[in-house]
C-alpha cells in the first residue's frame, strides 16, 4: 500500500512541473548607459525619417560647458537585428507597417531590456507618431538607464545611519563607497570621488528654512546656493568660494519628487575668483511639515573631458534621496 501511495505522489509531482509554464531564461543586457541603437531601414535612417529621430535623440544636454547629446546613437537594418544586437539594453524599433503603432515592451531578448516599437502607414504618420511622442521616448530610455546605474554604482554605498547630518536632519541619500567624506557637521555633507589628474565628482547635502513665498516657488535657488558655497564651500584662493556662474542662467524646473513639489535646476558653478567652473544639478525638495527645503546637489569638475555620463552618475545618486 505503501509502494502505491509513493508512486501515486511521485507520478502527481511529474504531471504538475509538466504543467507548470517553463520560464525564459534571458541574457544580461549589454550596451553603455546613455547609448541608443536605431532599428530602421538604412534608406529611411538617411531620410527624412532619420532627421525626425535625430532632432530628438541627439538633442544637447543641458547646462554642459561642451554640447554633448542625450544619447549615442548606432543604426542597424531590420535584416540586421539578429542575436548580435538583440541583447541591447535600449532598442528603438521604426519602420512601415500595417497599423500605426507606438508600442513599449520590456525584457524581450535579454534584460534589462526597453524597445520602443513606431510603426506607420506612412512616413508622414510615422513622423507625427514621433514628434507625438518625442519626450516619452526620451524618458523611457533615461529613466531605464537610470535604474542601472543605480543597481551598478549602489552595491555597496555608506550606511546613512552612521552619517551624522542624515541622523540629525532626517533625511538620507545613498552615497557609494568609491566617494570619499569631506565634510559630515550635522549640517551638510560633502562627499568627493576623484577621477584621476584632479578632477572630481562632488555631492552635496543640506536644508534651508522656507522663509518666503520666493522659497516655495523656486525664486530664491540662485541666492540659496551661493549663501551655501560662501559659508561652506572655499576656493583655493582666500575669500574665493564657489558660486553659480554669474554669466549664465540655470535651467529651473518644477518637477513632483515622490509627491512633493521640487525644483530640477541645471546650471554652471564657478569659483569666485578663480579660475575653476562646471556643471552642476540640483533638486531642492518642499518639506512643508517640517517648514524646509531639502537640497541636494552634485558637481563636476572636469576640464577638457565629456561630462554628460559623469552628471547622469550624479543624478542616479541624488534621485535616492528619502526625506523621513
Amino acid at each position: 500500500m505503501k509502494k502505491i501511495i509513493v508512486f501515486l505522489t511521485v507520478i502527481a509531482t511529474l504531471i504538475s512541473c509538466e504543467s507548470e509554464p517553463q520560464k525564459k531564461v534571458l541574457k544580461e543586457a549589454n550596451g553603455r548607459i546613455n547609448h541608443l541603437l536605431v532599428v530602421m531601414k538604412n534608406s529611411e535612417w538617411q531620410g527624412e525619417l532619420g532627421d525626425e529621430i535625430r532632432k530628438i535623440v541627439a538633442e544637447p544636454v543641458l547646462a554642459l560647458p561642451q554640447p554633448e547629446a542625450q544619447f549615442e546613437v548606432s543604426q542597424v537594418s531590420p535584416d540586421n537585428f539578429g542575436s548580435l544586437f538583440r541583447a541591447t539594453r535600449s532598442v528603438l524599433k521604426i519602420g512601415i507597417g500595417k497599423e500605426n503603432l507606438f508600442n513599449i515592451s520590456g525584457n524581450v531578448y535579454a534584460s534589462p531590456q526597453k524597445i520602443i516599437t513606431i510603426t506607420g502607414k506612412t512616413t508622414e504618420e510615422i513622423i507625427k507618431l514621433i514628434q507625438e511622442n518625442s519626450k516619452k521616448i526620451i524618458s523611457v530610455f533615461k529613466k531605464a538607464d537610470l535604474i542601472s546605474v543605480q543597481r551598478k554604482i549602489l552595491k555597496k554605498y555608506w550606511n546613512p545611519e552612521k552619517i551624522k547630518t542624515f541622523n540629525k536632519q532626517g533625511y538620507s541619500i545613498k552615497i557609494p563607497r568609491t566617494y570619499s567624506k569631506v565634510e559630515d557637521n550635522g549640517e551638510m555633507t560633502w562627499y568627493r570621488y576623484h577621477l584621476g589628474g584632479g578632477n572630481s565628482m562632488e555631492i552635496f547635502t543640506y536644508t534651508v528654512p522656507i522663509t518666503s513665498e520666493g522659497d516655495e516657488n523656486g525664486n530664491n535657488i540662485v541666492s540659496i546656493r551661493n549663501a551655501f558655497g560662501k559659508k561652506y564651500i572655499p576656493g583655493q584662493v582666500e575669500g574665493s568660494h564657489m558660486i553659480t556662474e554669474e554669466a549664465y542662467t540655470p535651467h529651473i524646473f518644477e518637477v513632483e519628487f515622490k509627491e512633493r513639489k521640487a525644483f530640477e535646476t541645471r546650471g554652471k558653478w564657478e569659483v569666485k575668483g578663480v579660475y575653476m567652473a562646471g556643471p552642476f544639478l540640483s533638486y531642492t525638495v518642499l518639506d512643508k511639515p517640517n517648514n524646509r527645503l531639502v537640497v541636494v546637489e552634485g558637481l563636476t569638475y572636469a576640464p577638457s573631458i565629456n561630462k554628460r555620463d559623469y552628471m547622469f552618475e550624479i543624478e542616479a545618486i541624488l534621485k535616492t534621496l528619502v526625506i523621513y
